[in-house]
Parts: C-alpha cells; structure tokens; sequence
C-alpha cells in the first residue's frame, strides 16, 4: 500500500514516514467498540542533532512515537516485539479523533503499513 499522492497541478505530495529505532514497552493489542482490532507499539528513534538550550543544557535527544497497526499483517508482525528489539516501521502519519471524558481531543500517530524486526534485544 502506497501512501503517495499527487497533486492535480502535478506538484507532488506525500505522506510517507520511516522510522527506524527501539521499541520501548510491550505492544498493546486492542478491540475498538466497532470490533476493529489494533496493536499499538511505542517507537523510541534518536534525533540527529540536539540542541543546546540557553541555561547550557541539552534539549530532547529522542522522539518517542505511537505508531498502531490496523491491517492484519502489520499487527502479527508488531504483536511480536519485546522492549528493546530495534525495529523499522514504515507508515503515514495520521490524527486521530475521539471523545474522552466527554470532551473531544486529538492525537497524532504512525500508522504502520510496514514493519520488520531489525535485531531481538538482548536477554539476560
């Protein structure tokens, strides 16, 4: 499934994201009330530079990004990952809506249309 796009000017756009990193905690498995099922995994990917902020210290050195996977072979692929395999997940980003408490909120994500396992995390 490809997520590029093109403009009817001939402009190109596209919704494409590579993540290459760490997962850092269990994948969540999910049944939505409409019976849909997910799984839902944290990616921790480092950032190429770090600033140095105005006090002298360092600012954020990595990104730690939701990316959930709805299709069936995306979610077997993520439903086996351990805290600490370095995977590579590719996707598009996506904003999700829903209601909780009541109050309508917004979330950004990745959706995963691919993902594989680069190395297991070391056991022991």
């Amino acid at each position: 499934m490809s997520t590029k796009k093109k403009a009817v000017n001939g402009q190109g756009r596209a919704n494409e994201v590579r993540l290459a990193g760490t997962v850092s905690g269990e994948p969540e498995r999910r049944v939505l009330p409409s019976g849909d099922e997910l799984c839902v995994v944290r990616v921790v990917v480092p950032r190429v530079t770090v600033r140095a902020r105005p006090d002298g210290g360092r600012g954020q050195s990595v990104d730690v990004l939701d990316c959930c996977a709805w299709e069936a072979r995306p979610r077997r692929a993520v439903g086996g990952w351990r805290p600490g395999d370095q995977v590579e997940v590719n996707g598009a980003l996506r904003r999700r809506f829903f209601r909780a408490g009541g109050v309508t909120a917004s979330r950004v994500e990745v959706e995963i249309s691919s993902a594989r396992l680069v190395r297991r995390a070391e056991t022991g």
